[in-house]
């Protein structure tokens, strides 16, 4: 029998806590790290979250990992709250569920991603295009 990617779905929100945008904003407020694993492109269409650290999907592991010789500096123990957000709150969450192998136990993703912290109408820096309206 083969595993569809909502099997995987289901099976990691079964482990992982999903927080809604103020509970996310509250976290933060606490000392969590907000993970923003969105690719470069997407964070310049959508916008980013102030003080959201960017761990690109492809070196997650490495930079989370306490033991790690590429771990970010934030980094130091299992017991630090991390929060993943994604687009949408899919990705995020396969994501926590990896965190929570890794031994972090409390590992959670933002329901909805940064759509609905945007929706929300929690912090969002917008880049600026850099074309201009013609005169």
């Amino acid at each position: 029998m083969h595993v569809t990617v909502d099997d995987l779905l289901e099976e990691a929100r079964a482990r992982i806590r999903r927080l809604d945008p103020h509970e996310t904003a509250a976290a933060c407020r606490r000392g969590a790290l907000l993970i923003d694993i969105r690719p470069t492109l997407q964070r310049r269409w959508e916008g980013e979250v102030p003080g959201a650290l960017v761990v690109e999907r492809n070196v997650l592991e490495w930079r989370l990992d306490p033991v790690s010789a590429h771990r970010l500096a934030a980094v130091t123990d299992h017991d630090r709250e991390i929060v993943v957000m994604c687009s949408e709150g899919y990705a995020s969450s396969l994501v926590a569920a990896t965190l929570v192998d890794l031994g972090y136990s409390s590992a959670a993703d933002l329901d909805g991603g940064f759509q609905a912290w945007a929706k929300a109408g929690l912090p969002v820096r917008r880049r600026r295009s850099r074309l201009r309206a013609a005169s």
